[in-house]
C-alpha cells in the first residue's frame, strides 16, 4: 500500500512539474503566410518571445547577478525591466492579462513566466486586430501616441535588452543552448 501511494505521488509530481514547464515560445508559432501589418508586427513580437524564452531559460543565480564593468543594470535588473516593458506593451495595446503575483513578490521564474505570457497576449491581440491605428494612445487627453511609437519604443527596447541578457549569460559562462536557431525560430533535437 505504501509503495502504491509512493508511485502515485511520484506520478502526480511528474505531471505537475511538466505542466508548469509548458511556457510559450519554446519555438516561434506557425504564422499565416499572408503578409499584413498585423502579422508582421505580431511576428516581431513572437520573435521577441522566442529570444526571451531562450535568453532566460536555465539562468543560474550567478547569471542573474552578472553585471558588466561600469555603470548599468545587472542581469536580474534587466529582466525586471523587460517585465516592465511587457506590461507597457499590454497597456499600449489595451490587452488584458491577469498579473497573479505582485512584481515585488515575484521570483525570477514567476517573472519569466509572466513576461512570456504578456508577450504572447500582445501578439495574439495584434494578430486579431483589424487596424493597428486603433492602438494610438491618448495621454491625458492631450498627446496622441501613434502605434509606430509602440514598435520603436517598448517592442524594440525589449528586443535590445533581451540581447543584453543573452550577452550577460554568455559572459558569465552559461551561453544559450547551441541547438536554438534564431533564424527559423526552432530548436534542433
Amino acid at each position: 500500500m505504501k509503495f502504491r501511494l509512493f508511485l502515485i505521488s511520484i506520478l502526480l509530481l511528474s505531471v505537475l512539474v511538466n505542466a508548469q514547464e509548458k511556457l510559450p515560445y519554446y519555438e516561434i508559432p506557425k504564422m499565416d503566410q499572408k503578409y499584413t501589418a498585423q502579422n508582421t508586427v505580431a511576428r516581431m513580437i513572437d520573435g521577441l518571445g522566442f529570444r526571451y524564452y531562450w535568453a532566460t531559460k536555465g539562468l543560474r543565480p550567478e547569471d542573474l547577478a552578472y553585471q558588466p564593468k561600469g555603470e548599468g543594470r545587472n542581469c536580474q535588473a534587466t529582466i525586471n525591466h523587460l517585465y516592465d516593458l511587457s506590461n507597457m506593451m499590454l497597456r499600449l495595446t489595451k490587452t488584458e492579462v491577469t498579473q497573479e503575483i505582485e512584481k515585488s513578490k515575484m521570483t525570477f521564474s514567476e517573472m519569466r513566466k509572466q513576461t512570456l505570457l504578456n508577450i504572447e497576449a500582445v501578439s495574439k491581440k495584434i494578430k486579431t486586430s483589424k487596424n493597428l491605428g486603433k492602438f494610438s494612445v491618448k495621454n491625458d487627453g492631450k498627446i496622441s501616441i501613434p502605434f509606430f511609437n509602440v514598435i520603436n519604443g517598448p517592442i524594440a527596447d525589449a528586443i535590445w535588452h533581451t540581447g543584453q541578457v543573452a550577452s550577460f549569460r554568455r559572459s558569465s559562462g552559461n551561453p544559450i543552448n547551441p541547438k536554438v536557431n534564431h533564424f527559423s525560430g526552432t530548436v534542433r533535437e
